[in-house]
């Protein structure tokens, strides 16, 4: 005979928006705690605009140079969290069977997918708080509507996530960790975010600026340094590749 009672707690999965704020908190955790991310997303950039903003090593035309190179450092943070970072901890949590006990659980897949999302978003807040008051102190003066400064970030925070996860979900660990730091280091050097586009040759310039770090980086850019409206060209890029990443990812990633 099955005695009846009362079971504390209560058996049974947890509900969905719980087990996602669970989940992203973890995620978050774990992205801080992770010394070469925490250089990747962090010290990196807090470098770069320490040294290049203090310090006149590239000519960054006219007005002071923090004012040119904030909006780019601040692009580079996004995409160093929500591409580099997530690219090579999700490849190797791929690698050891994470994403597949993960994908066993009462969470579902894209439950999991909203939870990393999440956890790169906050991470991103503290990041570009951390570099605001730095180039604060640097004498940096932004102009322009917050909204738009809003909108770059989010649409660029998906385009790098989608191209992350498509790397993460279809290249070995080892492949994902040297790919993800040199394209890092490529979008650095040509995306915009400390070398002005207009010193590579018209050529190259064209084809960069479809790049989404150029697209960012040019778009904060144009909004904190020079006061101007919606960047409807840069927002048009970024929004084709946060489709076309996401998209690509959400087919060919693969678990296991």
């Amino acid at each position: 005979m099955t005695t009846v009672g009362t079971f504390a707690p209560k058996p049974g999965a947890a509900p969905l928006p719980r087990m996602i704020a669970a989940q992203a908190a973890l995620e978050t955790r774990m992205l801080l705690r992770n010394g070469e991310q925490l250089l990747l997303t962090v010290v990196i950039p807090t470098l770069l605009l320490l040294l290049f903003g203090s310090v006149d090593i590239v000519d960054t035309g006219a007005g002071k140079a923090v004012d040119f190179l904030a909006p780019g450092i601040l692009a580079l943070a996004v995409m160093s969290t929500a591409f580099t970072g997530q690219a090579i901890a999700t490849g190797f949590e791929r690698r050891y069977g994470v994403l597949k006990r993960l994908a066993s659980s009462p969470l579902p897949r894209w439950g999991l997918m909203t939870a990393k999302t999440a956890s790169v978003l906050v991470t991103e807040v503290l990041q570009v708080v951390l570099l605001t008051v730095i180039a604060y102190a640097l004498g940096w003066s932004p102009h322009g509507d917050p909204l738009s400064v809003l909108l770059l970030l989010v649409l660029g925070t998906a385009a790098f996530s989608g191209l992350g996860l498509l790397m993460a979900g279809t290249l070995k660990a080892e492949a994902t960790l040297a790919a993800a730091n040199l394209v890092f280091l490529l979008l650095l050097v040509g995306g915009g975010v400390i070398v002005p586009l207009d010193k590579f040759p018209a050529g190259a310039q064209d084809v960069l600026a479809l790049l989404p770090i150029t697209a960012l980086s040019d778009g904060l850019r144009d909004v904190l340094q020079h006061g101007a409206g919606m960047p409807v060209g840069d927002l048009a890029v970024l929004v084709v590749w946060a489709v076309v990443g996401l998209a690509a990812a959400g087919r060919f990633f693969r678990w296991e």
